[in-house]
């Protein structure tokens, strides 16, 4: 299978199908990989790699783990995942939290960010459309990632991540590199006038992210939302990129709450310090 992207990379090892991101490629204190739906064990509607354990079989969610994990080289045992419920609260990582969420239970019913600045530290978190936003500081050898569904987005809660990593580990947000998506685009992302009033409050250029229709809808760009949130934060627009895969056009690829009508599987992000 290949992708048109001039932005990311889609690999394959041992049957399992993953995306990386060429620019965070190039930074070599880091391992970090973006899941898709090839590659793993779960059956149905979560054929087949399904990283979530909702609904889905336990063993076979976890195989899917196991077999991401020797695709990507991550290390199993180091995993530390999210609880996303579309808020803004970002949980400060350290190896105590290794499991939780994977193979030991979630103690936090809200987390939707994760961030670490130690080596044996996986962090994951999920997506099926919403967007994966990716952070690397550069001089201080922290990472993180969040989950930037619409309310999150329009909730900052990029900017919330970075406040968390500057006051943890000393962040300097110009040295920071951050990744945007995959996630559904403005091509297919529609959404009721209620819903983007939300957008307009955030006093950004929504004329780059909010879209009007004839018929009352709107089509949002979640990417360039979270682009401008991240750069009124402090990241320095050179060193923010985004995906140019959207989500539901890739259906057959990533996993689309809206192409599969919320009959699906989950994919998820992962990054550690190497």
């Amino acid at each position: 299978m290949n992708i048109n992207s001039k932005t990311m990379t889609l690999n394959e090892n041992a049957g399992v199908h993953y995306l990386t991101y060429n620019r965070l490629s190039e930074i070599d204190f880091i391992n970090h990989a973006f899941s898709t739906r090839l590659g793993g064990v779960s059956k149905g509607i979560f054929e087949s790699m399904n990283l979530s354990f909702e609904h889905d079989d336990f063993d076979s969610v976890t195989e899917n783990y196991k077999r991401i994990c020797n695709a990507c080289s991550f290390d199993y045992d180091t995993l530390v995942a999210s609880s996303q419920d579309h808020h803004t609260f970002v949980r400060v990582c350290t190896k105590e939290n290794c499991g939780i969420g994977i193979y030991k239970k979630k103690d936090i019913e809200s987390v939707d960010a994760l961030v670490t600045n130690e080596k044996g530290v996986t962090l994951v978190t999920y997506y099926a459309d919403c967007t994966p936003l990716f952070f690397v500081d550069t001089k201080k050898h922290a990472i993180g990632l969040a989950h930037a569904g619409w309310r999150g987005t329009v909730g900052k809660i990029g900017a919330e991540v970075i406040r968390t990593m500057t006051t943890n580990y000393g962040t300097d947000p110009a040295d920071l590199v951050c990744a945007i998506g995959p996630a559904i685009s403005k091509c297919c992302y529609e959404v009721d006038k209620a819903c983007a009033e939300n957008f307009y409050e955030l006093k950004l250029d929504d004329n780059r992210f909010v879209f009007p229709k004839e018929d009352g809808k709107f089509m949002i760009d979640l990417l360039e939302t979270n682009r401008q949130i991240l750069v009124s934060a402090g990241v320095m627009e050179e060193n923010i990129v985004l995906s140019d895969l959207c989500t539901k056009c890739n259906s057959k690829l990533l996993w689309s709450h809206r192409a599969t009508n919320g009959k699906r599987g989950t994919m998820a992000a992962f990054m550690c310090l190497k």
